[in-house]
């Protein structure tokens, strides 16, 4: 069951962004450049930037967005210690309205890292 979160997270995205850019709008096709540059290595390192994301995506109460920066930093291989003190982060500059968000996260976390 968990790992349906992560596939079906993946596909809706996978799809709707395709259909997104298949509009063929250069000013979204240049926002969604920009935002995938944005977490590239550079004076930070992409981990670091993730974790950034993270903890904005967190407090912003975006769900999607969290969802994104949580598959990103299993890639990177952040382990479920660093993680949880993202989490910490988030809710101490976001305040308890981000709780249910912390909750859902800690969920899809959990089935990502029953992913392979």
């Amino acid at each position: 069951m968990e790992t349906n979160l992560v596939t079906e997270f993946n596909d809706y995205r996978e799809r709707m962004n395709a259909q997104i850019l298949d509009a063929d709008n250069l000013v979204l096709k240049r926002l969604f450049n920009l935002d995938t540059r944005t977490y590239e290595e550079g004076a930070l390192p992409a981990r670091t930037k993730e974790m950034l994301g993270l903890v904005a995506s967190m407090v912003l109460r975006c769900d999607d967005c969290v969802k994104y920066h949580l598959g990103k930093c299993h890639e990177l291989g952040l382990s479920t210690a660093e993680v949880f003190e993202i989490f910490a982060v988030a809710n101490i500059v976001g305040g308890t309205i981000v709780i249910p968000h912390t909750r859902r996260a800690a969920e899809y976390w959990e089935a990502l890292t029953k992913t392979k």
